[in-house]
């Protein structure tokens, strides 16, 4: 073979994988190199059709079917594992699986990672545990009542404790092998001060619709080279909690309160809605997405000098916040402890066991049944194993991120 020919051969190759590069790239434009080739006309419709795959084509009233019938049968993990396959065969299937899968609050169910943020029913709790790992600094959210002998729960969410030189972080992650905040696997974090006597919930999603302004004015604060394309810029404050001095030490339960920036006081009342995410929207472009809500929330940066102290509510409207309190536990003579009705839930003693109820003023008109309605029960069962149960209006991931602050070492309270 000729030298030409060896190089005919060779540009030939080098052109094939430029039209592919060239194609991977597609919508990019480079800066300062000519536009010496044409692109080829491509018709989005065809390219999705042929995205769509063969499974695409059956009919809809069979597709629905289907899926229904899916959905019924399968109710529990890990079963229920099927009901994400359907959602992740193509477009179609996932939009109607979608419209046919329910919200928690609606069927009691977690399905999707988007369940995760949305609230739980309001009649029967979604009934979890907690794994700690003391070597790791990690805790683990499963999905059912008690660890079964298999070990093959349903995974829900995982945090890892990291501690800093004035403050203490709990990340949280859908994954038990990725906690960084540049993953897609991020869900937001809990820091507590140096005390650990105050802690302050951040999601990594906007649960309200951000103004334009203060998007603007946020994102001018960050220098491009401080944000990553994958990295969200941005923590929204959800809750605050704080643990009053316990003046007993020892002797005496904790105090605890938990106001929740994103949910209105007027969610526990009889007929009530709160603002529930359909999807996990996408911040990760820069652009912040529009979702309706009565309360508004101030945007806090990594990268700004933001303190515990600020307030992370910004004033619009007069709904008041719902604000949560344990449960005072009564005086046991013959046991000599403090002792709260978990209903056969916790079985082990320990300072760390709690429930909450809302802390309502006679001024919200909330009657008193509901005002003894425990929303947030969690306790011990054995070594390093925790129950979690959770009510509407809560979701698992702020009922987990409660739950974590009574991990937290308390120099104060103890």
């Amino acid at each position: 073979m000729s030298f030409k020919s060896i190089m005919r051969e060779f540009k030939d190759i080098k052109e094939g994988i430029g039209s592919i590069s060239r194609r991977g790239v597609e919508g990019k434009h480079w800066r300062g190199r000519a536009k010496s080739h044409i692109a080829p006309d491509e018709t989005p419709e065809e390219t999705d059709q042929i995205d769509q795959g063969q499974w695409a084509n059956l009919p809809p009233e069979l597709l629905l079917d289907i899926i229904m019938r899916v959905e019924e049968s399968e109710s529990s993990w890990p079963a229920r594992v099927v009901v994400v396959h359907c959602a992740s065969v193509c477009r179609s299937w996932r939009e109607i699986t979608k419209e046919i899968v329910k919200t928690p609050e609606q069927c009691g169910r977690l399905t999707f990672p988007i369940s995760l943020k949305q609230p739980a029913p309001r009649e029967s709790p979604i009934q979890c545990y907690i794994k700690r790992d003391n070597a790791t600094s990690t805790f683990l959210l499963y999905y059912g009542l008690v660890p079964s002998e298999g070990e093959n729960d349903k995974l829900l969410l995982a945090a890892r404790k990291i501690r800093r030189a004035t403050c203490s972080d709990f990340i949280v992650s859908l994954v038990s092998d990725d906690f960084s905040r540049a993953s897609k696997t991020y869900i937001g974090k809990l820091r507590s001060n140096f005390l650990g006597t105050k802690f302050t919930m951040h999601d990594s999603e906007p649960t309200f619709e951000v103004p334009r302004q203060l998007a603007s004015q946020t994102s001018r604060r960050l220098h491009p080279r401080q944000v990553s394309l994958r990295l969200p810029a941005c923590n929204y404050c959800i809750a605050t909690i704080t643990y009053e001095l316990n003046v007993l030490r020892p002797r005496g339960p904790r105090r605890m309160h938990c106001i929740m920036h994103s949910i209105p006081m007027s969610s526990i009342e009889e007929g009530s809605t709160v603002q529930t995410l359909t999807s996990i929207p996408e911040t990760f472009n820069g652009q912040f997405p529009h979702l309706s809500s009565s309360i508004g929330k101030e945007l806090l940066s990594d990268n700004s000098s933001a303190s515990l102290s600020r307030s992370p509510v910004l004033a619009q409207g007069s709904e008041e916040l719902l604000v949560l309190k344990n449960k005072a536990p009564r005086w046991h003579e013959q046991l000599q402890c403090w002792c709260l009705n978990f209903r056969g839930r916790v079985t082990v003693a320990s300072v760390k066991n709690f429930q909450l109820v809302a802390s309502a003023e006679p001024s919200h008109n909330v009657p008193a049944a509901d005002q003894e309605r425990v929303i947030l029960q969690f306790g011990k069962i054995g070594k390093d194993i925790f129950t979690m149960d959770y009510f509407y209006p809560l979701s698992a991931f702020q009922a987990f991120a409660i739950s974590l602050s009574s991990f937290d070492t308390k120099p104060a309270c103890e």
